[in-house]
């Protein structure tokens, strides 16, 4: 079975969903779409997309997709779901899932009850070093997670946040959380699995680095976010930096039997282990065990390298696989629907005590 796959939204992010879907062999990418026609042509002619449309409504009659991959701004997020699964597409959803969190439940609602399957691309959780850990996890190497501590930097200095700073009518300043809003999925959705239950105690502070001192000006663009999350038995730490350099993305699992440090840069898996030895062998001992396990990752990453498995968004393509596998195979889709909706929660928890001014 060749599943046959549309994209509507021709923005940057589109052009890695186009790469990794020509990865997999067993499914056509045959359209794109996009509001500004100019977008949709030129990303067709770029990566040799065989039809291009300015409506997704056309393109869904015309091309009548299996898989709709919705890469716009959030804001358009639920009525375009909603056609999708109207038109018997199962939906791959670029995040922010939706502004708000009763547009996310009405996103899943609609995939639910149309019988569709929808996945959104939250693809570090599909990258190397996360199957990494969750081995370490389900083989009882760590023991049961007792705290988390998960981290992303982000360069505003770059392309995409140059861009940010001189729009001010740019779709991301619209959103409830504004600039967290279009990171924070990845910061949350690496710990959501891991902790224990639904009703968490938040406790969130934004400010601008850049600043004096805390700043909740909602004329000015935070740009660092601590945030704490406490559960029965596990409790977590979520930052965003702009500002610490380098820029990391990592995430940090303290068990009860050992500790894992992921590195999602450095495509790296290290454990700090439980002191067996004497007191002084103790402390001799574990310079040299890190060291064997940055070896052992060097080498794994080396062995990716050389059959081409390295590349940056190669979760993405692991993610894609698995749901284009469940849409075939009529199985759960990859990400549970439950871990979605506990991301968004949050996020919507967090904005409130960040911009309360927006969420009311």
């Amino acid at each position: 079975m060749s599943l046959k796959i549309a994209i509507v939204g021709c923005g940057k992010i589109a052009d890695a969903h186009v790469e990794e879907i020509r990865k997999i062999p067993s499914v056509q990418l045959a359209a794109v779409c996009d509001l500004d026609p100019i977008m949709a042509e030129q990303l067709a002619s770029r990566l040799a997309v065989p039809r291009w449309y300015s409506d997704a409504g056309k393109m869904l009659d015309a091309e009548k997709p299996d898989v709709l991959h919705i890469t716009t701004p959030p804001q358009s997020h639920l009525a375009l779901t909603r056609q999708a699964v109207a038109a018997g597409c199962h939906v791959y959803l670029e995040k922010p899932v939706a502004p708000r969190h009763c547009d996310a439940e009405a996103i899943i609602a609609a995939a639910v009850a149309s019988g569709r399957k929808l996945a959104v691309n939250y693809w570090p959780n599909f990258d190397a070093p996360a199957i990494e850990l969750r081995r370490l996890l389900d083989t009882g190497v760590l023991g049961r997670p007792v705290h988390l501590e998960s981290f992303l930097g982000y360069d505003l200095a770059g392309e995409y946040g140059t861009a940010l700073k001189r729009d001010p009518q740019h779709w991301v300043h619209r959103l409830p959380g504004k600039l967290f809003q279009n990171v924070l999925d990845h910061v949350l959705n690496k710990i959501v699995p891991y902790l224990d239950e639904d009703k968490l105690l938040i406790q969130a502070m934004a400010y601008r680095g850049d600043a004096a001192g805390p700043d909740t000006n909602p004329d000015r663009l935070l740009n660092e976010l601590r945030v704490m999350v406490r559960g029965s038995h596990t409790s977590a730490y979520a930052t965003f930096s702009s500002h610490a350099r380098p820029v990391g993305h990592s995430l940090r699992v303290y068990g009860t039997k050992n500790t894992a440090h992921v590195d999602f840069n450095a495509r790296t898996v290290v454990l700090e282990r439980k002191q067996t030895f004497p007191s002084a062998l103790g402390r001799l001992f574990p310079p040299f065990l890190t060291a064997k396990d940055y070896l052992r990752q060097g080498l794994t990453n080396v062995n990716s390298f050389s059959h081409s498995r390295f590349h940056y968004f190669d979760g993405m393509r692991r993610l894609l696989n698995e749901f284009y596998l469940s849409i075939e195979r009529d199985s759960p889709p990859p990400i549970a629907y439950s871990e979605i909706l506990r991301v968004s929660a949050m996020m919507e928890t967090i904005f409130q005590q960040v911009y309360p001014e927006v969420l009311v």
